[in-house]
């Protein structure tokens, strides 16, 4: 059975101003590195084969600070099936700005709505499904192998994740808050 850890990347200079960052490549704040730096604390007792992070460097910088107490990981793949969820052109904008022109309504659907997206965007059904294909390869591949498995994701793919992982509700999934210095701890 391996073992995988799920961590969310530390606060990036968007999360800092409530700014949609959905695929931007946005750098951690201070804040952010601190914070991945407790989850390799956190970690440092766990044994980390394998690694997957996005090509967006809040995700791989976490996952850096992480792997500084693993030299038994043998390799990182960058796989975007878990990368944060786009939100198109709300991209680059901030809460605040968005619902001064759209409305508190209109931005609570696109913010929380399961399938409601922003043009050029993405909905919470359009991750889960690559969500879903992530998680099958996972299991296809690593299942009965003993493997500690480390994913540094963003607060989206994390909450589909979840949501899979746990038989939870839509109604449990679009309520979390994804904390940046926990892990959540699943085998397969």
């Amino acid at each position: 059975m391996s073992t995988i850890y799920l961590f969310r990347h530390g606060q990036s200079e968007f999360n800092l101003s409530k700014t949609f960052t959905g695929w931007l490549d946005i750098k951690l704040t201070l804040l952010g590195i601190e914070q991945a730096k407790a989850l390799g604390e956190m970690l440092k007792d766990k044994t980390i084969n394998l690694a997957y992070t996005t090509r967006l460097s809040r995700a791989a910088d976490t996952l850096k600070e992480v792997l500084t107490f693993h030299p038994e990981c043998r390799e990182t793949i960058i796989d975007d099936r878990i990368i944060e969820r786009s939100y198109g052109d709300l991209s680059g904008h901030t809460h605040e700005e968005t619902i001064a022109k759209y409305g508190q309504e209109q931005f609570d659907k696109w913010h929380r709505g399961w399938t409601d997206k922003a043009d050029n965007g993405e909905s919470f059904v359009d991750v889960e499904v690559r969500v879903q294909s992530f998680i099958d390869d996972l299991k296809a591949k690593y299942s009965g192998q003993n493997l500690g498995i480390a994913i540094s994701a963003h607060g989206n793919s994390i909450r589909l994740f979840r949501k899979i992982m746990e038989n939870a509700t839509i109604e449990d999934c679009v309520s979390w808050t994804i904390p940046y210095d926990q892990y959540f701890e699943y085998e397969i």
